[in-house]
């Protein structure tokens, strides 16, 4: 091993290459206690743009009220405007009125955020799982019709706190409603953190099997039992290249008490560049731009790649 890179043994199998979806900036900061600076926000992207990362998702257009964190949507998403044409900057919006916030300020990608159990629609958005899709289908409709991208994020995919294991029948009917009213992209949540990777591997062979091109799938997982990193290269193997994940293990779910942070973006790019995996990404620079960001919320980062970069001389 070279200092602070990790050997290389190629695995044929595998992608050549992971789009790394940075979540850090939105879901990471999103669950901070106290609400970040506009310009701290605006710096870490940019740091972020700057380590390669080419997908970054930036803010949240939901009413302050929900998510006082991101109650600086506006004022922050002008002041990216120099990324717009390297970086892809999508952002969340919950309804009609947050993609009217969204397209006025020129996003070209956007994000709705659904969920495979009543429950956590419950939890999350106060309806069921039908009243939120039915919500959701003018928002993708004109968002399409504006020429912007849709992701389509699933929550609960494998495990939930109120429901236990989720059949993934309930996930597949979800994620089918969502390509048919036309997200071009799904993120399939592990949001508490439950899965593991016999789990990760039946659920994709079963959306394949329902129609759903791989190429259409990200994963986007929770380390609560470590599993992480396992569920990603299941997910890999069976043919997924977008992963998830958010600078320095950031981030967790306000509506999922168990759910501890995501994926940290560190760990996934030690182990995709171990593989021989191509991402784009400065991991040097990345790493250092989890300290300095470590350092503005006061406390060290959870990432462990970063404690072990950031300590080497």
């Amino acid at each position: 091993m070279t200092h602070g890179l990790p050997m290389t043994v190629r695995d044929p199998e595998l992608p050549a290459r992971v789009r790394i979806y940075e979540v850090g900036a939105r879901d990471g900061l999103q669950n901070e206690k106290t609400a970040v600076p506009t310009g701290v926000k605006a710096e870490f992207i940019h740091r972020l743009a700057a380590a390669g990362l080419a997908t970054i998702e930036a803010t949240s257009f939901v009413h302050p009220k929900w998510v006082p964190q991101l109650a600086d949507a506006e004022a922050l998403f002008p002041q990216l405007g120099d990324l717009a044409g390297s970086t892809r900057l999508p952002v969340l919006v919950p309804n009609e009125r947050g993609l009217d916030r969204a397209l006025a300020l020129g996003a070209r990608d956007v994000a709705v955020f659904a969920s495979a159990t009543e429950s956590f629609a419950r939890a999350n958005l106060n309806r069921t799982v039908d009243e939120a899709l039915a919500m959701f289908e003018p928002v993708v409709t004109r968002a399409k019709a504006a020429g912007a991208r849709v992701r389509g994020y699933l929550s609960m995919c494998f495990g939930d706190p109120w429901e236990g294991p989720v059949p993934a029948a309930q996930v597949v009917a979800v994620s089918r409603r969502l390509t048919d009213m036309g997200c071009d992209e799904l993120s399939l949540g592990d949001t508490i953190g439950v899965a593991t990777p016999g789990q990760v591997t039946a659920l994709l062979g079963d959306l394949t099997g329902a129609g759903i091109a791989t190429d259409r799938i990200g994963v986007h997982f929770h380390d609560t039992y470590g599993q992480a990193l396992s569920n990603t290269l299941a997910a890999l193997r069976h043919g997924v290249t977008t992963v998830d994940a958010s600078a320095g293990g950031l981030g967790g779910c306000p509506y999922a008490k168990s759910a501890t942070g995501n994926l940290a973006t560190e760990d996934l790019v030690w182990m995709l560049h171990g593989l021989g995996i191509d991402t784009g990404v400065d991991l040097a620079r990345l790493t250092a731009t989890s300290v300095w960001m470590a350092e503005q919320l006061g406390r060290p980062s959870p990432s462990r790649t970063v404690r072990a970069l950031s300590h080497q001389e």
